[in-house]
């Protein structure tokens, strides 16, 4: 029984661990699916194309939309997560099974950030190298500035997606543990 018990209080210090690194990936998470909403909102461009003024915004692509809307969508969840993260760490009654509802909310964020990730990089990909057997022309060559805003952006949402895929391993991990801790007590 002493060594069940001091398991449980290894457990706890480990807990605080976790907590430290969840607050951290979750202010990440935060930052960087803000930053590559604010950019991919932002992100447009008028050059001179053979002396004709041309236009490159993200909302000419429905790949760019639905990246900066998965970005703005993901920044607002993740700051209600770690708002709720700390909120439950002070409100230990509360805990229960929210380790699986956080695994679920973490899970489809990244499901949310790749698809959108993976959307903003083809369109990049065309952007930049073009496609030759459809047709399309390289424009990174006449708008540097948009090009480089939105491969920025870009870049930020695989932090993002990082981060939550991180989040997300966590979220299993400790919603597992949990189950056994319960165990362990009920043991007791």
């Amino acid at each position: 029984m002493q060594q069940n018990t001091k398991n449980i209080e290894e457990g706890n210090h480990g807990q605080n661990w976790v907590y430290l690194v969840q607050i951290g990936l979750r202010a990440i998470a935060l930052g960087t699916s803000l930053a590559a909403s604010c950019l991919t909102f932002t992100c447009k461009q008028t050059a001179l194309v053979f002396d004709v003024p041309m236009d490159a915004k993200y909302s000419y692509t429905s790949a760019f939309k639905f990246y900066a809307y998965a970005t703005a969508i993901t920044s607002v969840f993740a700051l209600l997560s770690l708002i709720l993260t700390l909120f439950l760490r002070w409100k230990a009654t509360l805990k229960g099974n929210i380790h699986f509802l956080f695994f679920m909310h973490d899970l489809v964020m990244t499901i949310l950030m790749v698809g959108g990730t993976a959307g903003a990089t083809a369109i990049g990909y065309v952007g930049k190298y073009g496609n030759d057997h459809a047709g399309w022309v390289p424009i990174c060559d006449n708008f540097h500035a948009f090009c480089h805003k939105a491969m920025l952006a870009t870049l930020l949402g695989y932090l993002s997606f990082f981060s939550f895929f991180a989040l997300t391993v966590i979220s299993a991990t400790k919603s597992d543990h949990h189950a056994s801790t319960v165990a362990q007590v009920q043991d007791i």
